[in-house]
């Protein structure tokens, strides 16, 4: 007879009620429990505050973390609806903040357009939240209800008429689920400027009552000025161009600009929501610059008949473009929303803009010869890149003999459990080879600085003995020619010396990979090594440490009267023992992941840190001068 243990019946099902699902698992909803998904609770409460603004209601949003961690999300839209919701026969104020999949976003007329689809929003947050308090004024009356860990401890209630309409959410997030309450101010700032971009007319005010920064957002040019933004460090070739149409209900705008620059900044947004891995509406608008520009170029006789037509990747160089359509029904790839899968958009976008840009080539002659002179130079640096990619991913995709001569590769072939460590300098390239798991680790010295690639096109970058070892060591190839599939190491961790020219070596490393292979980052796979920055020694013992913090604390606790404070300014100063057990050793050092929060804010960061236009850079170093730590001079 089998065993009565091992039998499975419906008492085997678990079914979480209410809330209890999100509790049990907050990273299906808010995607992690770190400052990522800290985060992510704030700007689910925004998210609803902006759908009223995208109604055309509200036209005002004050955001507000308290000295206790708490967040004020206010908005001047109608507010929640009270009243009894016909389904449950609760309040619908109640039943929006407990019940998931409960809002107006489901066809019910509530929305014409909404950024939030899935009626999780405002109840996973208060399921999330030590508690949460909302404050309703709905057609002339007050209304009251708090919650705790997602349950109503008061019913709603009614404080009588009143002036105004809007709601109130304050709510504190539950620190037993949440690693970290300590928000980024600058990080929500950059989301926040980015709604009011998206939201012509909008005004956000953000205050941390922590420390008391605080700033306002309005910008009545839409992404006209999100364009200008984000161009204000590079040099421009002509005012941005802007269109807004609407075909079949749906609303569509484009803004762009070219810069004298390399990098293609392009950004889409359905919705509000950032579509980074794009969609219909981002395959529209190339499809349709592409087509404009070709045939502006051969009316205008810049392109002869013996001259190939520009493809995509030549006009898009130095561009910066935002694209935002608001659609009553997006159908996005998944629940993160990357990716905006409508059909009919391609056409809608291509309609509109195609339409507009040709008309304003013709219009501004000027600055379209300067566009098309820019993609013609682009057309043939691409030629000479193919060429150079192509002999660099042949050479990779031979046998490891042809593998760069100075990486000292693994044995391990399963690239998931394998680890690329880039080390500055061949003195830290021998510790790291010696003191390395010779199984799952590889190393590669890098001899010297990389190429700036924000500087250079790619058939310039190519041509850095640096680099190509760097191509060909990853294996995933360069470019629009990446495949993540082919990946040779799981980890590819950057372990620098922890020096200015070490900081600058990290920099412009991570701007290739940023520009070149930003999969890497995307999904996960780039690491920063963190070596200890002193060894402190006592009679007694000796022990490394990573911050001046720990220093200052370590020797605050100390007793002993001798004590030796070591300074490792290069990784080479440590033997290969060192080097295993502060930095490659899995079970003991630390690593830190690099992602992307803000891909717009990451494009201007690289641009102004690493691109040609000096004053910026200047102002950025003068600006932080201050906060520099462990300085060498």
């Amino acid at each position: 007879m089998a065993d009565m243990a091992l039998k499975y019946t419906a008492a085997n099902i678990q079914v979480l009620e209410g809330l209890e699902a999100v509790r049990r698992r907050p990273g299906m909803y808010i995607g992690s429990t770190d400052i990522r998904g800290l985060h992510h609770l704030v700007t689910e409460v925004v998210d609803n505050s902006i759908d009223e603004a995208l109604a055309g209601i509200c036209d005002r949003i004050d955001i507000t973390i308290g000295k206790d961690n708490s967040v004020t999300v206010a908005d001047n839209g109608r507010g929640i609806p009270v009243g009894e919701e016909k389904t449950t026969g609760r309040n619908t104020l109640e039943v929006v903040h407990t019940v998931l999949h409960a809002g107006g976003k489901f066809g019910g007329g509530g929305y014409k357009v909404a950024s939030g689809l899935h009626g999780v929003g405002v109840s996973a947050v208060n399921a999330l939240s030590r508690w949460l308090e909302v404050e309703v004024r709905y057609e002339g009356r007050r209304y009251t209800q708090r919650y705790e860990r997602g349950i109503p401890v008061t019913p709603v209630i009614d404080h009588g008429p009143t002036k105004g309409h809007g709601t109130c959410t304050r709510f504190l997030p539950d620190d037993e689920i949440l690693h970290t309450l300590d928000y980024r101010f600058k990080t929500l700032a950059q989301r926040f400027r980015e709604m009011a971009f998206l939201t012509r007319g909008l005004t956000i005010h953000f205050e941390d009552q922590r420390d008391g920064s605080e700033q306002t957002f309005h910008f009545q040019g839409g992404i006209r000025s999100f364009v200008r933004y984000l161009n204000r460090t590079r040099k421009r070739m002509h005012e941005p161009f802007y269109v807004e149409g609407t075909v079949e209900g749906t609303t569509i705008e484009v803004a762009l600009q070219y810069t004298e620059g390399y990098a293609e900044s392009v950004f889409a947004f359905a919705n509000n929501v950032n579509t980074v891995d794009g969609g219909t509406h981002v395959t529209g608008f190339r499809s349709a610059l592409t087509r404009s520009l070709n045939d502006y170029s051969r009316r205008s006789g810049l392109l002869k008949d013996k001259d190939e037509n520009f493809n995509g990747e030549d006009v898009r160089e130095g561009l910066t473009a935002v694209i935002s359509v608001k659609l009553a029904d997006p159908q996005f790839e998944s629940q993160t929303k990357a990716k905006l899968g409508n059909a009919e958009l391609t056409g809608q976008v291509a309609s509109v803009l195609g339409e507009a840009f040709s008309a304003w080539l013709e219009q501004n002659p000027k600055d379209a010869s300067a566009i098309i002179r820019k993609s013609l130079t682009a057309a043939r640096a691409r030629a000479a890149a193919r060429q150079a990619r192509e002999l660099v991913i042949r050479k990779t995709a031979l046998e490891t003999s042809t593998l760069p001569g100075k990486l000292a590769d693994c044995s391990e072939r399963n690239a998931e459990r394998t680890e690329l460590y880039i080390v500055e300098g061949d003195s830290a390239g021998g510790s790291a080879k010696q003191g390395r798991d010779r199984r799952f680790q590889a190393v590669l010295p890098l001899r010297g600085k990389i190429l700036n690639v924000e500087k250079a096109r790619m058939d310039h970058a190519l041509k850095s003995n640096e680099i190509r070892a760097l191509v060909q060591a990853i294996g995933a190839g360069v470019g629009d020619q990446f495949n993540i599939a082919n990946l040779r190491y799981n980890k590819i961790i950057i372990m620098t010396d922890a020096d200015v020219d070490g900081a600058h070596i990290t920099t412009l490393l991570l701007t290739f990979f940023y520009r070149y292979m930003e999969p890497l980052i995307t999904n996960g796979h780039l690491y920063l090594a963190q070596p200890p920055l002193y060894r402190i020694t006592t009679e007694r013992q000796s022990q490394y440490v990573y911050t001046e913090e720990e220093k200052e604390a370590l020797l605050a606790k100390t007793t002993a009267r001798n004590v030796a404070i070591q300074r490792y300014k290069g990784l080479g100063e440590m033997n290969p023992e060192q080097l295993w057990e502060t930095t490659m050793d899995p079970a003991r050092r630390t690593i830190l992941q690099i992602s992307l929060e803000d891909v717009a804010l990451a494009d201007q960061t690289f641009d102004m840190l690493m691109g040609g236009d000096v004053p910026p850079r200047r102002k950025f170093i003068l600006t932080h001068a201050k906060e520099v730590e462990n300085l060498d001079v």
